[in-house]
């Protein structure tokens, strides 16, 4: 396989929820005039897998460079059915459906799938007073849930938290969550599609579901709940300041690390596994064996893990996710910084093994 930053094409979701502010606050070139509530940047989801654009791979598959090249797109000896992560923009113009996706273990027990979807929220931009609903308050049994659910009294059963732009939400799998209206958003999370929702209407279109239907659902829904999670809004932690960019590591867990760089030069980065950039501020550029790369707004690149380096060229301010080694991409870095154990652990599943 050739390495060099590939450029994806890009599936978009047009659910009920999504308005017109990736196009507008981003700046997003290429999209539709109606409305768009998601572009899934990269993604190897069944149904919305991104193809390869540039250069001598353009025309191949996420899917078939994962299996073809697992070692020299993802990381040398990483094996799995599909690219492990998927990212988006998300516009919640409106409220998002109060749901959740099943962890792995419910994914694979009551989905019959490879693995289920922890995610992350990096908040882009809110509106003042916007909130988010994620977790279960403490002494909920299934019963109450389960009405308050079905009569969508939400706050009588759930966490309520201010969201604010630069802020980070750990989600993990069987965590029930939803945010907006009003909140843009980068997505992190594990490759999949799966998830189990409590409204009356349909996500896609909002049209309306049977009483019947909405019962089954959350009764599917409380099967994969994780009533005892609960997440915090983080700020995130300094990783690296160079006079040429501050790394500041938004989360981390066993499946995925993201971090907000802002760069004012020229900045030379190694690498081992595979790295997403997606673009979040002016347009800027990247340099891959002598080649430069243009990163416009909003827009995002992959980078192999054959790659190994690239030079960015600032300034600029971009998001980079990775699947990490834990302790040399997270505790090491931030211990090396002043951080100690407790506050490495509030970024997410940093201690936790896969489950």
């Amino acid at each position: 396989m050739k390495a060099y930053p590939l450029s994806l094409t890009l599936p978009l979701a047009t659910h009920a929820f999504g308005g017109h502010n990736i196009r507008e606050r981003l700046g997003k070139a290429g999209l539709p005039e109606g409305r768009v509530a998601e572009t899934w940047e990269v993604s190897d989801v069944d149904g919305m897998i991104a193809t390869v654009k540039n250069g001598e791979l353009a025309g191949m598959s996420l899917r078939e460079l994962t299996k073809r090249y697992p070692d020299h797109l993802v990381a040398p000896g990483w094996r799995g059915p599909h690219f492990p992560l998927l990212t988006k923009f998300i516009d919640g113009h409106g409220m998002l459906p109060v749901h959740l996706h099943a962890n792995d273990e419910a994914a694979a027990r009551l989905e019959c799938q490879p693995n289920g979807k922890t995610e992350a929220w990096h908040i882009l931009w809110a509106a003042e007073g916007a909130t988010c609903l994620l977790g279960i308050k403490p002494g909920v049994d299934r019963a109450a849930l389960r009405s308050a659910l079905l009569d969508g009294n939400y706050d009588a059963v759930m966490y309520r938290y201010p969201v604010r732009a630069g802020d980070t939400f750990y989600v993990p799998g069987g965590m029930l969550h939803s945010f907006g209206p009003d909140t843009l958003i980068y997505e992190i999370e594990q490759t999949s599609n799966i998830q189990q929702h409590a409204m009356p209407w349909q996500m896609e279109d909002g049209s309306p579901i049977a009483r019947a239907t909405q019962e089954k659902n959350i009764d599917a829904l409380l099967d994969e709940l994780r009533p005892e999670l609960v997440s915090l809004p983080h700020p995130g932690l300094l990783r690296e300041e160079t006079p040429a960019c501050r790394r500041i590591l938004c989360c981390a867990g066993p499946y995925f690390a993201l971090e907000r760089w802002q760069l004012s030069a020229q900045y030379d980065y190694r690498f081992s596994s595979v790295r997403l950039i997606a673009n979040i501020g002016e347009p800027c550029e990247l340099e891959a064996d002598g080649v430069r790369y243009p990163l416009g707004r909003a827009e995002s690149l992959l980078l192999p893990a054959a790659l190994g380096q690239v030079t960015f060229h600032g300034p600029g301010e971009v998001l980079v996710g990775y699947v990490p080694d834990l302790e040399q991409d997270v505790r090491a870095p931030l211990r090396a910084q002043g951080c100690d154990d407790h506050t490495i652990g509030l970024l997410g599943d940093v201690w936790d093994t896969r489950r």
